[in-house]
């Protein structure tokens, strides 16, 4: 018992020794692991109770499988910007294939690349999509795809391509339902003539004759490959676009079909080395081009195909478009009729692009004239040409308003100027203007002050200012671009830069499609880039310059100007190499390409004209008068676009000041209250960085004294003034208003005194006295004189009747003696012909005073007359307002010059020339 009792008592002391310890070191950890395994358990049971729920949910909601659409295509509706029915697509070039017509060949690719274990898996490939998982764990959900050839049928069939946890889920499940269903052959079959290969091609037959012009068993190793490779995105690899991408799909096409041992890697390597336009065939062109809409309708379906997995062809989707149908319509029967335009040739091209500016919507779009297929080449988005002057606001002025602060009035001199490498340049008129403001510059489209201007920049800035406005530059750019050299763009482009200007600095990227809604109406907005892009200030002072461009008698835009349009715009054109002059005969004055691009608060347009000039044939060239279609296609279209909403003017940000600066001050100097009119020019400038200097060239002078009476005997005003300090230069502009009315110019001369005959009796007459003396103006000087009102007859006399005198009585006026009559109706005429003289005197004056008024005001308004009659004088003198090289053989070739304005403008009684007119 002992022995037992010391075993027991020696355990009862170990134990009080082990909880002793226990309380020195406890063995939470061992706790913990277990609790955070539990609660790790209870989450999973709730996350597979939860998800088994959700995946319940999803599957209830799924379609059901319907045989007529794994099959059938549905037809696409496009609406316009109203949601009104445009056009229906879905009646596609489609050739059927059955499964035992497709050669392993083209089997072996399409498995290589899309579903290596189809053979194996049930229509969910479990082994793939664990991978695909820990990817999109690591990059984002949506990261990485693992959907077989069967969930692609689904997709394609039901489902919207989006990345949606509900839509994987309904994938999957009727991805299990088909396999269920149908046999992997029937499924491959359904999968192969449906995708799409873009340039209308559906299915891979159809494919493979549209692009090789061959039925599947005749394509080679890498002609399958090409072909197996743009379902993944037709639109980016198509081969006729963009050739290097469709190469480098079609290679790992080849090294997938060598990795899953379907070929050798000698095989693929021989395919690989194959340039990727060999065998191509060109596209299929005839089918004649009906429509309006064909253009634009070329736009969405490209763009909906860059928005995702969408095909306008097969997938039955409702797309919203921002397309003006009306506006469409006009742009299409100003290029295919000369109902607006008169064209000189059948032959001559154009693009046109319509925006809005301040969404970026593009509302029509000129696909090119006479044009005569469907889905063929857009002449306002992929023909791509050199802008000529267009692109100074975009590289040369833009940026240095942008990054230097420079305002209207910045001073460049114009002057004998090389490039940096030493090659002379010219502006097209041949001479120099000396010192200019950059507004004149712009206006008169000066390549000298540009170049100047684009060195201060830097060609970097320059260039990263282009590529936020749409215009994406190489790394590098030389100085040539300043005139338009080195880069090549559409209309579209161009479009999109110019609207950046107009709507505040903000570029939206130009885009045909609001949003597009799925069979199963789910809605894709497209989100399209906005972004500002360069400060307000910036905008607002480009765009004053480039209102200059259309409405200064310099300015090189004046034939697309709207009077009655707050607009701004600019024109370019392009010139031929020396040695394309020569071998083709084309004269100094033709170009190869005119531009005109400008905005208003509502619309940007960009228009291009010129000639396709294909290789080894005679080049064709513009004109004197083919020049001026950009700017009348210009003005037309964006005077149509008015017709329906009012143009607001482009609002001053507070970021921008307005000054009055001496005109010719270098540097700026400020207009003081005493300045002259004639003497100011009012620019702008980034608040901030305006002139401080204030003129002390002028002072207030002293205001006349005057005086004004009425002489009731004469019937008459005196009105007299004084001005001792006078010279004989003082003149003194004497205006008058009667009971308040507005004010009217009497005279304007160096007289001190006038005389107004017979006042209205009981008004009020008010006079004003300015002194003119060396171009200032005095305050005004005034006086009022109450004219009395006529005597009053007494209301009795009205009825009192009043006997007629007896025969032989006079009445209260004696009759004149014999001879008297005469004379005294000849005193009547002469007191008439003295008054009417008077009142002619008063009113020759009036009319003189009227133009002396506007030629004491300067000439701006006989000016304003210049600037439309400068239009017709332009047009007649053919290379006026054109920006064209000037002849100078030493010049960089193919780069544009100056717009060479018109200087003194003949006055013309037709302001606005009818453009289809042929003025050359």
């Amino acid at each position: 018992m002992a022995e037992k009792y010391n075993t027991r008592e020696e355990r009862r002391k170990q134990g009080q020794t082990q909880k002793k310890g226990q309380n020195k070191s406890p063995k939470k950890p061992t706790n913990m692991l277990k609790r955070i395994f539990l609660i790790l358990v209870t989450f999973g049971i709730i996350g597979l109770v939860a998800g088994g729920a959700a995946m319940a949910y999803f599957i209830s909601d799924a379609p059901k499988l319907d045989d007529k659409l794994l099959k059938d295509p549905v037809t696409s509706k496009i609406l316009d910007e109203n949601g009104k029915l445009l056009a229906e697509i879905g009646k596609e070039n489609r050739d059927y294939v059955n499964y035992e017509d497709i050669p392993d060949l083209v089997e072996e690719a399409f498995l290589a690349t899309e579903d290596s274990r189809f053979y194996e898996h049930h229509g969910v490939d479990f082994l793939r999509l664990g991978s695909a998982v820990i990817a999109n764990v690591k990059n984002g959900f949506g990261s990485e795809g693992a959907s077989t050839l069967t969930q692609q049928v689904i997709k394609r069939s039901y489902l919207t391509p989006d990345k949606t946890i509900k839509r994987k889920v309904q994938e999957m499940w009727l991805s299990i339902q088909l396999e269920r269903k149908y046999t992997k052959e029937e499924i491959f079959e359904m999968y192969v003539n449906k995708i799409f290969f873009a340039n209308r091609a559906n299915g891979i037959l159809t494919a493979s004759q549209t692009y090789y012009g061959k039925d599947l068993n005749e394509l080679k190793l890498n002609e399958a490959a090409m072909l197996v490779g743009l379902p993944q995105s037709p639109s980016r690899y198509d081969p006729y676009k963009y050739p290097e991408r469709a190469k480098e799909r079609r290679d790992i096409v080849l090294h997938l079909m060598n990795k899953h041992g379907y070929i050798t890697e000698t095989e693929m390597k021989n395919a690989q080395s194959i340039d990727i336009t060999e065998g191509l065939q060109e596209i299929d062109k005839s089918q004649i081009d009906t429509t309006a809409y064909d253009a634009f309708i070329d736009l969405v379906i490209e763009e909906v195909g860059d928005m995702g997995d969408y095909n306008v062809f097969t997938d039955g989707l409702e797309i919203q478009t921002t397309i003006d149908k009306d506006a469409q319509e006009y742009v299409y029967n100003m290029l295919n009729s000369d109902e607006i335009i008169n064209y000189p040739s059948k032959d001559l091209q154009a693009g046109v692009t319509l925006l809005d500016t301040e969404t970026g919507e593009i509302k029509a779009v000129g696909g090119g004239r006479n044009t005569m297929v469907k889905r063929g080449w857009n002449y306002a988005t992929d023909a791509k040409r050199s802008p000529g002057s267009t692109i100074k606001p975009i590289l040369d002025y833009g940026p240095a308003v942008e990054y230097l602060n420079w305002s209207t009035y910045h001073q460049i001199k114009d002057e004998e100027y090389t490039y940096s490498n030493g090659t002379p340049l010219k502006n097209a008129s041949g001479r120099h203007y000396g010192t200019v403001t950059t507004r004149e510059a712009l206006a008169r489209s000066l390549n000298i002050p540009a170049l100047k201007t684009l060195q201060a920049v830097g060609l970097d800035r320059a260039r990263d200012f282009a590529t936020d406005l749409g215009i994406p530059f190489d790394k590098e750019i030389t100085e040539s671009a300043a005139l338009g050299g080195g880069k090549d763009v559409s209309t579209l482009e161009l479009a999109g830069a110019y609207s950046s200007f107009g709507n505040n600095g903000i570029y939206n990227e130009p885009h045909s499609v609001k949003k597009i809604v799925l069979r199963d109406k789910t809605t894709i907005k497209n989100k399209t880039e906005s972004k500002p892009v360069m400060k307000d200030s910036t905008a607002f002072i480009v765009t004053d310059m480039l209102k200059s461009v259309m409405k200064e008698p310099y300015g090189t835009g004046r034939l697309a100007n709207i009077p009655s349009l707050p607009v701004a715009g600019k024109t370019g054109s392009t010139n031929f190499t020396p040695e394309q002059r020569a071998a083709n005969n084309i004269p100094s004055s033709g170009v190869k390409d005119s531009w005109m691009a400008g905005y208003t608060t509502n619309y940007t347009v960009a228009v291009w004209a010129g000639y396709d000039n294909a290789s080894g044939e005679k080049m064709e060239y513009l004109g004197e008068s083919s020049q001026r279609i950009p700017k009348f296609i210009f003005k037309n279209l964006m005077e149509h676009m008015a017709q329906s909403k009012e143009t607001k003017d482009f609002d001053q940000p507070d970021s921008v000041v307005k000054v009055g600066v001496i005109k010719g001050s270098n540097p700026a100097v400020k207009a003081n209250e005493y300045t002259p009119s004639s003497k100011i020019t009012y620019e702008y400038y980034v608040k901030g960085h305006e002139p401080t200097q204030v003129t002390t060239e002028y002072e207030k002078i002293d205001s006349p004294g005057i005086n004004a009476s009425y002489n009731q005997e004469s019937n008459e005003i005196n009105l007299s003034w004084s001005y001792p300090k006078g010279n004989g230069n003082t003149q003194f502009e004497v205006k008058m208003s009667v009971d308040g009315g507005a004010q009217s110019v009497l005279k304007k001369s160096k007289d001190t005194s006038l005389t107004i005959p017979n006042p209205t009796p009981g008004s009020k007459y008010t006079f004003s006295v300015v002194a003119l003396v060396d171009n200032q103006q005095s305050d005004p000087a005034s006086t009022s004189v109450k004219i009395p009102a006529e005597a009053v007859v007494p209301e009795d006399t009205e009825d009192e009747k009043i006997e007629d005198p007896a025969e032989g009585e006079n009445p209260e006026q004696e009759t004149p003696a014999e001879g008297e009559e005469d004379k005294q109706d000849e005193d009547k005429n002469n007191n008439g012909e003295n008054g009417n003289k008077d009142n002619n005197d008063n009113n020759g004056n009036n009319g003189n005073n009227g133009n002396n008024d506007n030629n004491g005001n300067g000439n701006n308004g006989n000016n304003g007359n210049g600037d439309g009659n400068g239009n017709n004088t332009d047009d007649g003198n053919g290379n006026n307002g054109e920006d064209v090289e000037g002849g100078d053989d030493t010049t960089d070739p193919g780069t544009v010059e100056e717009e060479k304005p018109v200087e003194t403008p003949d006055p013309d009684p037709n302001p606005d020339p009818d453009p289809n007119q042929d003025t050359e």
